[in-house]
């Protein structure tokens, strides 16, 4: 290494140094963090409200399934290829 590029990296050193410093100095430091004791009785609780939401979705679909309602109609990848030539 030449000695231009070890004076440009002893500056930047110094520079985030004292970049450091000053933050050091002013108090603008990261917040502290502060650990939370799970709760496993409240996370239950979420879960089984989540799937009783997803129960009554499924209830829903279901019924539209069973109602005739919906039609689903498949296409094969042959007659996709047929359709994108015409």
């Amino acid at each position: 290494m030449s000695n231009k590029t070890i004076a440009r990296m002893m500056v930047g050193v110094m520079v985030l140094q004292g970049v450091v410093l000053l933050s050091v100095w002013t108090g603008n430091t990261l917040p502290a963090a502060s650990a939370q004791v799970p709760d496993p009785g409240a996370q239950r609780l979420q879960q089984l409200d989540e799937l009783r939401q997803i129960n009554s979705k499924l209830d829903k679909l279901t019924e539209l399934l069973r109602s005739g309602e919906i039609q689903v109609r498949t296409v094969s990848v042959d007659d996709r290829k047929a359709g994108a030539a015409r």
